[in-house]
């Protein structure tokens, strides 16, 4: 290989994942909302039923300690502390018969309630 030539190495995976479900209905929020300088942001509480339970919110600010991953023009936010609990999730949408709603799915979680907002690790 000569020295002109870029060595082509695979991306590696970020600390969590968006699904195109996900960044299809975010886009749609924020178009709504006619704000593209928007990112949905993800926070971890203490609270819901089992002990921890997710927060969604819409936010322009950037904070110390964020870490963003963006997926086909959406931007997830989760903030440091947060992220601890969330490493290597899945950040998607869902349209059934209880309502549309964004779930995490979270491989750190050890039990979660039923309505899939709040869990425990």
């Amino acid at each position: 290989m000569s020295e002109n030539q870029a060595v082509s190495r695979p991306t590696p995976p970020g600390p969590f994942n968006i699904t195109d479900r996900a960044a299809r209905r975010i886009g749609e929020i924020l178009a709504s909302e006619g704000d593209s300088t928007k990112k949905l942001r993800i926070s971890v509480s203490g609270g819901g039923c089992s002990g921890f339970q997710y927060g969604f919110d819409l936010d322009s600010t950037d904070q110390d300690g964020d870490i963003a991953v963006e997926h086909a023009g959406a931007v997830v936010v989760i903030d440091g502390m947060s992220l601890l609990y969330m490493m290597g999730c899945e950040v998607d949408f869902v349209e059934d018969l209880t309502g549309s709603y964004f779930r995490v799915n979270n491989p750190n979680a050890a039990s979660s309630c039923g309505c899939g907002n709040s869990f425990a690790i």
